[in-house]
């Protein structure tokens, strides 16, 4: 009885651990895009700057 008890505590951490794993994939995938964006916008007002001092 107690080892059932024990194999079931052990697969909710598990299956916590893997939805906290898929939580901070998806903070990272959020902040790479954003950064991304954030370099694309960076590039283009440079790219404007360069065209004005011409």
């Amino acid at each position: 009885m107690y080892s059932l008890h024990e194999d079931l505590a052990r697969a909710q951490a598990a299956a916590r651990l893997g939805e906290a794993q898929e939580l901070r994939r998806g903070h990272q995938l959020v902040r790479a895009r954003r950064l991304s964006r954030k370099a694309e916008r960076a590039a283009q007002q440079a790219r404007l700057a360069l065209a004005r001092a011409l």
